[in-house]
């Protein structure tokens, strides 16, 4: 599992059947510590995320192991919003703190 943050939305009214009715979001790549990357991908939302969540997501066979996403074309999912995270005892991120 990777963490990323929901920075935007893909619209696409011509894909692959499979993906019809699905949502999919433009997540931005961060590392341990919340620090963004200049690092994008476009996943299926199969939690309901929304915008500026921080979420983890998975990518490769991994992301095609979701109810949703079983056996459909896609390299990248979200399956978790986080509401906190720590690291060595250190409070990193808190949903409930942000802004």
């Amino acid at each position: 599992m990777l963490i990323g943050k929901v920075v935007g939305s893909v619209v696409a009214t011509r894909k692959d059947e499979a993906l019809t009715s699905h949502k999919l979001l433009l997540v931005q790549v961060h590392d341990q510590l919340g620090a963004a990357r200049d690092q994008y991908v476009v996943a299926v939302d199969s939690v309901g995320a929304g915008h500026e969540d921080m979420i983890l997501y998975a990518t490769g066979s991994s992301a095609r192991q979701t109810s949703l996403t079983k056996d459909k074309p896609c390299d990248a999912v979200i399956m978790a919003v986080i509401d906190s995270w720590d690291l060595g005892g250190e409070n990193v991120y808190e949903k409930w703190n942000e802004g």
